[in-house]
């Protein structure tokens, strides 16, 4: 009997495979431990914004090693553009058997209307200043590596890790407003199309929140990252939950298995593509 647990569906996004951040081998034990029936990966899966040739590790490779061998087991894999992974927005409307590309999904679960899409386009910074987004995503990505070098001496130190970034989400206003509104944007959009229930990522703010909007309601869902905050929604027993997973320390070295023996993924595929 396999050990590993029965979803309904498993939303992920924001992984961010190619840049310092990323939790891969977090995620390959995540990926080991589940056997969804639809997932749904949200966007900015692989960031070709900041892509380099010089920094595709071993477990970035492993994650896509993974989802396509849950493809090959029978697992329905809808790949949702973001705006990190936009090169592939051209190639919205793919199918090949399970596997899927598009710009958005919507599912009727259980007799609610799921309307699922990564969140850029009502983002006020993409639409009118995307020089702008992407200085700042590199701005992002070196502080979670500033992060990342603090936190291996606080925990050398025996003290908490701590996250700069939330402390700037929750301490700076602009942020703070900058989510609420995007949180209001969406449900209202929603509410409007007529959805019961809306999932997005983008901003890299996990949630679950039933948002009131005039006289209706609509379940509001956003599934994080797995930059800081190694996170997945989970829709099982007719229920959305949020999981969270530990974080891996650095030195943790993930059990070599069968994918290890096939030819290693070649990166420069996605790199082509944003050109």
């Amino acid at each position: 009997m396999s050990d590993k647990r029965a979803l309904d569906i498993v939303v992920i996004s924001d992984v961010h495979l190619g840049i310092y951040g990323c939790h891969a081998k977090e995620l390959i034990q995540y990926l080991d431990s589940i056997d969804p029936r639809i997932m749904v990966l949200n966007g900015d899966i692989i960031d070709i914004w900041q892509f380099s040739k010089r920094y595709f590790p071993k477990a970035h490779t492993k994650v896509i090693r993974k989802i396509l061998k849950m493809i090959g087991k029978g697992t329905e894999v809808y790949y949702l553009t973001g705006n990190h992974d936009e090169a592939l927005r051209k190639y919205a409307g793919f199918e090949l058997s399970n596997f899927t590309i598009d710009n958005k999904l919507i599912l009727d679960v259980d007799g609610k209307r799921h309307w699922f899409f990564h969140g850029d386009v009502y983002d006020v910074t993409m639409k009118n200043s995307k020089w702008l987004a992407k200085l700042g995503g590199k701005g992002y990505d070196l502080l979670i590596i500033i992060n990342r070098l603090v936190n291996n001496v606080l925990e050398s130190m025996g003290r908490e890790k701590m996250s700069f970034s939330k402390k700037v989400k929750q301490g700076v206003k602009s942020a703070v407003k900058f989510i609420s509104d995007f949180e209001q944007t969406v449900a209202e959009i929603a509410v409007d199309k007529g959805f019961d229930v809306v999932c997005c990522g983008h901003i890299h703010q996990p949630l679950i929140k039933e948002m009131p909007v005039g006289d209706k309601t609509v379940t509001y869902l956003n599934s994080g990252d797995w930059v800081e905050s190694l996170t997945a929604l989970e829709y099982v027993h007719q229920q959305w939950t949020l999981y969270q997973h530990p974080v891996t320390k650095a030195k943790t070295v993930l059990p070599e298995d069968e994918d290890d023996a096939s030819p290693d993924w070649d990166p420069k595929t996605f790199s082509d593509l944003a050109i």
